[in-house]
């Protein structure tokens, strides 16, 4: 059998969480069509009579690096290509000009001392088609393959060539034991990205980046309901009341597809209890 572990690299929004989702078939990664929705590499794992791969998605490179978090997210993504990994997918999205973004993360897989495979997403997209700015990169990596993430165009060709790449080995992981493919995320965790992927997708532009996300509390209740008590954190006043909004409806909003997500996710009634807290200096403990 074949096994090893393969990072998903690319600008933010190129659709890797996406993809990593769709390769696996259940959720494991949050998604949302602002950039910078992934804040730590998920690690997930892929397995069928072929063998067993460790995916790893990493947060996309941000170009201008002005606070704390933009620091962690780039230095993340950097330390896990300084550890073992088979091989490099990287992701492009040809209906996006090149950037400064781009040019980063095309700079940090060329320092990769692994083999890469250019992986051009969202090609079920015809419209703002700028293939002719990334027309060398099908020079420097001449394994190239089109996908949509989205649609399911060529996965199962995309895992074919992936397998194809990987050295002969045992399972990496025991997945008898595990409950989901995530391999670095609990239930805490993985609920707090959920509520933080909700936020994402209901508050405005600037809000959302400013935002932390945890849950303090899992309680299987006596009447059979999940209790979640969860924490969004913000670093200023402002963001709070935009958090909440008048009288409470915006963050009722965001628990209300919170648990929607998780009643499906869990078929259990879910309660979930959200709070609002500021602290200015909480993107310095990442």
């Amino acid at each position: 059998m074949k096994s090893g572990i393969v990072a998903l690299i690319g600008r933010p929004n190129t659709g890797k969480s996406t993809l990593l989702n769709n390769l696996l078939g259940q959720k494991v990664s949050i998604t949302s069509p602002k950039p910078q929705t992934t804040h730590f590499p998920i690690q997930a794992v892929y397995q069928d009579r072929r063998g067993q791969i460790i995916f790893v998605d990493t947060p996309g490179m941000i170009g201008k690096v002005e606070d704390a978090l933009s620091r962690s997210v780039n230095k993340q993504t950097g330390d896990v290509l300084s550890q073992p990994v088979n091989l490099i997918l990287y992701l492009i999205d040809t209906t996006r000009p090149r950037d400064i973004e781009e040019n980063k993360t095309l700079g940090v897989v060329r320092k990769a001392d692994v083999p890469v495979m250019l992986v051009i997403n969202k090609a079920d997209i015809t419209r703002h088609n700028f293939s002719s700015e990334y027309a060398f990169y099908e020079d420097e990596f001449p394994e190239v393959i089109q996908v949509s993430a989205l649609t399911h165009l060529n996965l199962n060709k995309l895992l074919d060539a992936i397998f194809s790449r990987l050295p002969e080995g045992e399972k990496l992981v025991d997945t008898t034991k595990l409950v989901q493919p995530g391999l670095n995320l609990d239930s805490k965790l993985f609920i707090s990205e959920i509520i933080r992927e909700k936020v994402f997708l209901f508050m405005q532009e600037e809000v959302p980046y400013t935002v932390n996300t945890t849950v303090e509390q899992i309680e299987e209740r006596q009447n059979g309901i999940l209790y979640i008590k969860g924490k969004v954190t913000t670093t200023a006043d402002r963001y709070k009341s935009m958090l909440i909004g008048p009288g409470g409806w915006k963050i009722r909003e965001i628990g209300m597809a919170v648990r929607k997500e998780l009643e499906v996710a869990s078929g259990k009634q879910v309660f979930v209890d959200l709070s609002v807290e500021v602290d200015p200096h909480w993107q310095e403990t990442l």
